[in-house]
């Protein structure tokens, strides 16, 4: 993964990449959801490059001479948001990287775990490219818990406890429904009953994506007249 060259993508007025260059589905839902899980399924059946935010902000932090690392390993220790333009800039950094390798040929990208605020969708959006629309993994607080602290048995992550997981769960709930209900008023939310087995998660999944254009490998993404 490339380091952070600056924040251009915090800066610049106009996406980097339009929709007819670029596929880009976010992924939400709450620490637990099963998001990572799924996203693996779509990368094998679907042919997008799956980039997690979170997993990208902890390369960062531990990455030799990062000017970011400390205070990314702070603010997730303490479960609380990293500052917008450093996410956004290594997405970015991330999305050219895959194009530029040719590992993407279709330029297809999930973004797992983001955006977290509305502040960061409009960014991303603004400076970066257009999102086709949202995947939410709707799964209530109680069945979160269980999955991360069975998780944090094995995981070794710092915030796999319960006070980091209570943390997250309101940070969650207070900055990054937001975002999941403007996309929903803009009728680009797809919501998933997560709570399910995980097998049948992804049947709905593929349910839903059908729905909105989108197919398996090869995969040709046609928007339908709802989007």
């Amino acid at each position: 993964m490339p380091a952070i060259e600056g924040t251009a993508a915090g800066s610049r007025s106009s996406p980097r990449w339009s929709s007819d260059e670029v596929t880009v589905l976010f992924v939400l839902g709450g620490p637990g959801a099963g998001k990572g899980t799924q996203c693996t399924k779509l990368v094998s059946d679907y042919g997008f490059k799956h980039l997690s935010a979170g997993d990208l902000l902890r390369e960062e932090q531990n990455r030799a001479g990062s000017e970011f690392g400390e205070m990314i390993k702070t603010y997730i220790k303490e479960g609380t948001i990293v500052p917008m333009e450093v996410t956004v800039q290594l997405l970015e950094n991330a999305m050219q990287s895959s194009m530029e390798s040719g590992e993407n040929h279709g330029n297809l990208f999930l973004i797992d775990g983001f955006p977290r605020k509305l502040d960061q969708a409009h960014a991303f959006e603004r400076s970066v490219c257009p999102s086709k629309f949202t995947i939410f993994f709707d799964c209530s607080e109680a069945v979160m818990e269980k999955r991360l602290l069975h998780r944090g048995e094995t995981s070794g992550r710092a915030d796999d406890n319960p006070e980091s997981i209570r943390k997250r769960f309101r940070t969650f709930v207070e900055t990054s429904m937001p975002v999941v209900k403007e996309f929903e008023s803009q009728d680009r939310v797809v919501k998933i009953n997560a709570e399910q087995e995980p097998d049948q998660v992804y049947r709905d999944v593929q349910e839903k994506l059908k729905e909105r254009g989108v197919t398996p490998i090869n995969l040709t993404f046609v928007q339908t007249q709802a989007s």
